[in-house]
């Protein structure tokens, strides 16, 4: 199977510009390609993953990616998806979410050898534009017409669009032209909504009177519920640990849905197609395992955020459910997975009793003393008997943290707030 059939079975393909001349390019000899990532938050997120994967693939089959973090388009905002004009960021924090995604694109490529990734910023071509230059250079070879064509123009011409988001095709297509100049691109790629964005450049480069150049899409990831990927109740699903914890962003993955996870293993696995059909005939045989998801959740995070935090994800998943040990957790795993749970905070430690019903795992007093009683309610995972004994400061994990379970799945986290995390 050669590399653009295994891309065509992971459906990581979904339009192109000439499906015979981009088999050439990508089964063929090396060839620079790019794909670009506008500075629009402080991170990455799951979303951006699609791409970022993708470009990893292709880098690995021996060609030589330029990754574009958009200074100069992450200025102007692209219209794609959007009912109305975004808030326009100052340059000084588009600057500063250049560099951040810069440092987050890099531990995913290869900066060396024949095929050395390369980073560019369209900051460095486009900001020495002048108007007239732009106008002249540029806007002379776009037809208005057919920019007021593009869905995502025509349906923004009812509620507004402003010139400089009109505008930004313009900018993405002179990237393209750039590239091929300055280094050679011939390929560009990017998410299904970039389609008009990525022909508009095509185009282009060819009126421009250089080229051939080629392009393709991949396809917008959703969820089988019709909502969006990567966005959950709390928000979307960041790279960046400070916003999302390594474990929230394990658990993310391990919360995949059956219907979407031999999908998902297919568009952001390194696995082969071999491990890959195996996965989704354990899935098909026996869903309850989710073996599926606990592999996506485990490659996905030691990806992302290093083997030591994916392992650390595991056995925190395993400790809080009484099959591993919590002591073995870092402060930071624990105190983020019991952030996902719920934290209660107190000031002194109470009653085991009183701890259940603080933290919501009983209803009342009486429910808590009964649920003790019965034998199912445990504390760090160890059986509680007596309902009435104050909690020991030495059961504290990190000399903070307590685990609070009732029966085998319901678990809450307590913080004690007067003290010091060791």
């Amino acid at each position: 199977m050669t590399f653009v059939d295994d891309m065509q079975w992971r459906g990581l393909i979904q339009d192109s510009t000439d499906p015979d001349e981009l088999r050439k390019h990508l089964d063929g000899a090396s060839i620079t390609f790019y794909v670009g990532f506008d500075p629009t938050a402080a991170s990455l997120h799951v979303g951006n993953l699609m791409q970022v994967v993708t470009a990893r693939r292709l880098q690995q089959a021996g060609h030589k990616p330029l990754l574009l973090v958009g200074g100069a388009t992450g200025q102007i905002g692209d219209p794609s998806g959007r009912s109305s004009e975004r808030t326009l960021n100052t340059q000084d924090v588009t600057a500063g979410w250049v560099q951040r995604i810069r440092e987050q694109l890099t531990p995913f490529m290869s900066f060396d050898g024949d095929t050395a990734a390369t980073m560019v910023n369209n900051l460095d071509w486009t900001g020495e534009l002048s108007v007239i230059d732009f106008l002249r250079d540029v806007g002379k070879h776009f037809p208005v017409n057919k920019m007021i064509a593009r869905d995502v123009v025509r349906n923004r011409l009812e509620t507004g669009i402003s010139f400089t988001e009109f505008s930004y095709q313009l900018l993405q297509a002179n990237d393209f032209y750039e590239l091929h100049r300055r280094h050679g691109c011939s390929l560009q790629f990017g998410g299904s909504d970039q389609w008009g964005n990525i022909t508009a450049g095509v185009d282009f480069v060819r009126r421009r009177g250089a080229g051939p150049v080629q392009a393709f899409t991949t396809p917008l990831v959703l969820k089988a519920d019709g909502t969006k990927f990567g966005k959950t109740a709390g928000g979307a699903t960041w790279l960046d640990p400070a916003m999302t914890s390594p474990y929230a962003f394990y658990q993310f993955w391990i919360n995949s849905d059956d219907r979407d996870v031999t999908q998902y293993l297919r568009f952001f696995s390194f696995k082969s197609r071999e491990e890959l059909e195996e996965l989704e005939k354990a899935t098909a045989d026996r869903p309850q395992a989710r073996q599926a998801q606990r592999e996506l959740a485990y490659e996905m995070t030691a990806l992302v955020h290093g083997t030591a935090e994916a392992d650390q994800a595991v056995a925190a998943s395993q400790a809080l459910f009484g099959r591993g040990s919590l002591a073995e957790l870092s402060a930071s795993t624990l105190q983020a997975a019991l952030s996902e749970a719920g934290m209660t905070t107190v000031s002194a430690l109470p009653t085991a009793a009183a701890l259940l019903q603080e933290t919501g795992l009983a209803k009342s007093g009486g429910d808590a003393r009964r649920t003790i009683s019965e034998g199912g309610a445990y504390l760090n995972n160890e059986r509680i008997t007596d309902p009435e004994a104050v909690v020991d400061a030495a059961a504290l994990l990190h000399g903070r943290y307590l685990v609070l379970r009732k029966g085998k799945r319901t678990f809450a986290g307590v913080e004690l707030a007067s003290s010091t995390a060791v």
